[in-house]
């Protein structure tokens, strides 16, 4: 009687192993086996980790291989199994991979197809387009669109993070290591000590200090050297944690009257301030959208204040970013001043200060809540309600999207503060601006010659042409014309659900609802991956690298040979980045690819 050899893979995160019954049933063109038991005696079956084989003896062949049923059956209590994958060695000798990389919990069945990734087009038997429907179908009544706040990107519904479905949850494994860290840093912070600093008054800036004395590594003592000076100030512009605020002035703002007087001994050039802004060496940092943005009122016995600055900057003649002027308002005024360098040293310290805290609640609101978590949510859940398990794009996207609830830390615009913010950031957040090129050019910034240490432009650049490149490749793979991209029912219904129900097809967002040309479909696909891995980790940093993939989810030698195109071209701008750095006081590797995470939840 024919044997199959079927062997199961679990998955070595912690509590991944289950002592539950398993059951496969092996599904082909000319038949199909009987519900297995897959047990051996006298051993445990499912160690987290482990890899076991087992024999599935069947009356007749079953032909070619189509689909693995696994089945999970309670033994005393539900024990949830993480399954990596299955391979199934037939009797001719043929190897068929599966891949699974899901959590089965209660007594849940999964029905697994081969690891190839194939488009709506490619399945031809009734069994595989049965199958790729039934998947959606049960997908969407999981994976729900939710209104978290008016205004906002839409979310997955679910109130916490218990509620989320068990595949994009948080293994124990990280959560843990998350606390982990989060208590390393408030131990080396002192937070505890210095708590009652932040609640009354501080005596002088020396208190600021002594809550990083116990920080020692060169980049942080160097700043808490220098944090004080103009450079300082005018560096965290272009390779700061809020790198995306600066941008080209070829016109002063009516609302911000800088007059030559008022800068004229700050300017290098024997040239007028009109003249430096003709010559490109103006920059400008609006924080516009601060203005009116209720301050958090969540301790009655603390009073919050915000500021809505405007601060000029100047490209000086050794290519250092530096403050000209500062206005803490936005309507100009007798009670609304604009500070300079040449006021009293504490005037000025103060006024940069004032600028340093609306930055954070924008870095902290909109550059990294909005424009990675939320944005990435979206992207998420829609390609968890519109793609299958077999389709290309799901298979490339689905680390860069795992999802995570996006907590909002208590700061200044706590308490309804946060949520004004994103709703008025919402007018300007659209698909082009997601597109790192295109926002670099939209702020003016996009010339290494006018800029020249913008190295967050410069190392983004890099990291998208790498991105853009391998995902080109891909999409060559499977899409052999701009036809076959417009006429694949399934990635054009998750690019309209995205911008339907993921964006609330707002006017304002531009966000494409259906795609022409291959073109189109890579950059749109780079979008993705660039915005939950490279741009998170250049504005938060974090630890899962850039290009690895643990989880095989492709199968087919063209696309591992991509991958592995990827991972070495990847290689490139890291070693890049390396020797750029090497001997610089305050190097940035924000956007170094050895150390980029691949979602926005690692």
């Amino acid at each position: 009687m024919p044997s199959y050899t079927v062997t199961v893979a679990t998955g070595s995160q912690w509590f991944a192993g289950t002592d539950d019954y398993i059951y496969i049933t092996l599904v082909g063109t000319e038949g199909c086996s009987e519900r297995t038991l897959l047990d051996k005696p006298l051993y445990n079956d499912f160690e987290r980790g482990a890899v076991d084989s087992y024999d599935v003896t069947v009356g007749e062949n079953l032909g070619e291989m189509e689909l693995v049923k696994v089945e999970k059956n309670k033994y005393w209590v539900h024990d949830d199994w993480y399954c990596k994958y299955i391979t199934v060695k037939t009797p001719s000798g043929d190897y068929v991979e599966y891949p699974c990389f899901r959590w089965l919990v209660d007594d849940k069945e999964v029905v697994l197809r081969d690891g190839r990734a194939r488009l709506p087009k490619d399945d031809k038997t009734r069994l595989e387009k049965q199958h790729r429907r039934k998947e959606l179908e049960s997908r969407r009544k999981t994976y729900r669109w939710s209104e978290w706040q008016p205004g906002f990107p839409m979310s997955i519904d679910a109130n916490t993070h218990k509620e989320l479905p068990r595949d994009i949850q948080f293994d124990s494994e990280k959560g843990v290591d998350f606390i982990l860290n989060y208590s390393k840093a408030i131990e080396n912070l002192c937070v505890n000590q210095f708590m009652h600093m932040f609640q009354s008054s501080w005596n002088d800036f020396s208190d600021f200090e002594r809550i990083f004395v116990r920080i020692k590594n060169t980049i942080s003592e160097y700043v808490m050297q220098h944090w004080k000076e103009d450079f300082m100030f005018g560096y965290q512009y272009l390779n700061g944690c809020n790198p995306v605020m600066i941008q080209k002035c070829t016109k002063l703002p009516e609302k911000f009257p800088v007059t030559h007087n008022m800068v004229a001994d700050c300017l290098e050039r024997e040239m007028t301030l009109e003249e430096e802004i003709k010559a490109g060496n103006i920059y400008l940092a609006d924080y516009e959208l601060m203005e009116d943005i209720s301050p958090n009122s969540t301790d009655p016995c603390t009073l919050q204040y915000l500021a809505a600055p405007i601060c000029l900057l100047y490209n000086n003649s050794q290519s250092k970013i530096l403050p000209l002027a500062i206005q803490l308002g936005q309507t100009p005024g007798k009670d609304n001043p604009i500070f300079l360098p040449s006021d009293g040293q504490y005037d000025w310290m103060l006024a940069k200060i004032w600028v340093r805290s609306s930055d954070f609640h924008i870095h902290q609101t909109v550059t990294h809540l909005l424009r990675t978590h939320l944005v990435s949510e979206v992207f998420g859940v829609a390609m968890f309600r519109q793609l299958p398990a077999v389709h290309p794009a799901y298979k490339v996207h689905q680390l860069h999207v795992g999802l995570c609830l996006s907590f909002v830390s208590a700061n200044g615009t706590g308490g309804g503060g946060h949520v004004e913010m994103i709703q008025k950031a919402m007018r300007s957040l659209t698909f082009r601006s997601l597109c790192f090129p295109d926002a670099i050019k939209a702020r003016g910034v996009d010339s290494p010659e006018d800029l020249p240490y913008y190295y967050y432009r410069d190392d983004g650049n890099r990291v998208w042409d790498a991105t853009k490149s391998f995902v080109w490749d891909v999409v060559c793979i499977y899409y052999d014309s701009d036809n076959t991209v417009q006429k694949d029912e399934e990635i054009q219904a998750f690019v309209k659900d995205v911008c339907s129900f993921g964006m609330q097809d707002l006017d304002c967002c531009e966000f494409p609802k259906s795609l022409k040309t291959r073109e189109d479909l890579t950059e749109y696909l780079t979008v993705i991956i660039f915005t939950a891995s490279a741009h998170h980790a250049a504005v938060n940093f974090g630890q899962l690298f850039l290009g690895m993939y643990p989880d095989e989810h492709f199968i087919e030698k063209p696309v591992k040979e991509a991958m592995e195109s990827f991972r070495k071209r990847l290689a490139e701008v890291s070693s890049a980045i390396k020797i750029r750095n090497e001997g610089k006081k305050l190097p940035y590797y924000y956007f170094s690819p050895d150390r980029i995470p691949n979602s926005v939840a690692v």
